[in-house]
């Protein structure tokens, strides 16, 4: 079988940008009507049998408390944050297992429940449906992947290297040096993807790196500055890096099983195609 557990914040953020707008009850519901027909055809297809997907409920976690510059809802529109409810309802709604997070990110119960999977000899692939680097790091092989939906194209281990610079276990290191704008991790001055892939290409982590550039046994043009502002950062690298490593220990409840797609719950999903003003969903579920 081939999991698939799919990043409904990035998912909800792609139709929210790319479907055209519509309102029900003066309410925004465009990004969900198109989350939902998108699904609808995702869940048609002979591959998907076992699913799950994942949303920030509430945009902050544990790791505000960590890092007062970690990302919030601020700056987020309105209009987008008020259809979170409402694109957990429509999943509910298609008979999808549904994670809500508020404490942890949905990257942390995606990245939990694929290294759950990974250890269940029946399941030939692990597709963590998103083009985001963050999961990368769950990238284990061939066997567990980062999958975009949109084109169709699996990840795999060599497809990080070939993307990132680094192996899958390095990303959190990679993103702590160079930073992740998205997540509000501003990264060590100086360091960039290039010169950052170059030393993790000898060092496991952030910590691993020695102080002095001559230790590091690669050639970099400016190693001597770029060793200066590790060393005078260390420990904001280290808690950087913290931040970026996806935590394995959400408590989901869900076996393994449990992700086998059923089928829609009929009377919520005609309820909620009607207000979306989307027939076309139940038509297409129905053939």
């Amino acid at each position: 079988m081939i999991v698939n557990l799919i990043d409904g914040t990035y998912e909800l953020f792609r139709t929210y940008f790319g479907a055209p707008s519509a309102e029900s009850d003066g309410h925004e519901i465009g990004a969900t009507r198109a989350l939902l027909r998108s699904f609808a055809m995702f869940l048609r297809e002979p591959e998907t049998t076992h699913v799950a997907v994942a949303f920030d409920t509430v945009i902050e976690s544990f790791r505000n408390a960590m890092f007062a510059g970690y990302k919030t809802g601020e700056g987020i529109d309105p209009s987008l944050l008020s259809q979170f409810p409402l694109a957990e309802r429509a999943t509910r709604a298609l008979g999808m297992v549904t994670w809500s997070m508020v404490e942890f990110e949905a990257d942390d119960a995606l990245a939990t429940f694929a290294a759950i999977a990974a250890k269940d000899d029946s399941v030939e692939q692990v597709r963590i449906c998103t083009p985001d680097k963050d999961l990368c790091q769950c990238v284990l092989g061939e066997r567990v992947v980062t999958y975009d939906r949109k084109k169709k194209v699996a990840t795999g281990e060599a497809g990080v290297i070939a993307r990132l610079g680094v192996r899958p276990s390095r990303v959190p290191a990679l993103l702590a040096l160079v930073g992740d704008t998205a997540d509000g991790i501003p990264g060590i001055s100086r360091w960039g993807e290039r010169s950052s892939a170059a030393v993790l290409s000898r060092f496991e982590n952030v910590r691993a790196i020695p102080d002095e550039a001559k230790d590091w046994g690669v050639s970099l043009r400016g190693a001597e500055a770029l060793a200066r502002e590790l060393k005078n950062a260390r420990e904001e690298a280290l808690l950087y890096e913290k931040l970026a490593t996806l935590r394995l220990d959400v408590p989901l409840k869900e076996t393994l099983e449990e992700l086998r797609w059923k089928g829609p719950n009929w009377p919520e999903l005609e309820k909620l195609c009607a207000e979306l003003r989307a027939p076309d969903v139940l038509e297409r579920l129905r053939t």
